[in-house]
């Protein structure tokens, strides 16, 4: 799905947007990284039967991210 259909059909609740827009600055996300961690939330989300992407499919989500090399 391209970025404006994700944003409306992935909707993070507050917490979990919080935790994202902080992961999105810590971590340096470009706009496709911040998409891709939105659209493996929303799939965590639907396996666990839940409505809406709350703070933990978000944090699993980042937590599946590759971590950058460290020089």
């Amino acid at each position: 799905a391209d970025g404006k259909l994700l944003d409306t059909v992935a909707t993070p609740d507050d917490a979990g947007r919080t935790l994202l827009m902080q992961a999105a600055e810590s971590m340096r996300l470009t706009a496709r990284g911040y998409h891709r961690v939105l659209r493996v939330a929303r799939t965590l989300a639907d396996l666990a039967g839940a409505e809406t992407i709350a703070r933990i499919h978000v944090a699993e989500a980042l937590g599946y991210r590759r971590r950058a090399p460290v020089n």
